[in-house]
């Protein structure tokens, strides 16, 4: 599994990034999770908002931190 966290590394997107790393070490998903925070690449997502996950190239959330449950749906998928 592929997880990409997209933001600038602002306070929200860090704690997205540890709430992503928590969820994938709780369920024991095999996912390489990577914080992008070039815009270019950013944009090629289609995303224009931030913070914003993306899981296996499919946009999950934008805008916001979504909550745990959430996340670990994601991961189950």
């Amino acid at each position: 599994m592929d997880i990409k966290i997209l933001g600038i590394g602002c306070a929200k997107c860090q704690q997205l990034e540890k709430m992503v790393r928590a969820a994938v070490a709780e369920c024991g998903a095999e996912a390489a999770v990577e914080h992008v925070t070039d815009f270019k690449r950013i944009a090629q997502y289609g995303v224009f908002g931030t913070p914003a996950v993306v899981v296996d190239g499919t946009v999950k959330s934008v805008g916001k931190i979504p909550k745990k449950e959430e996340i670990l749906a994601w991961l189950k998928k």
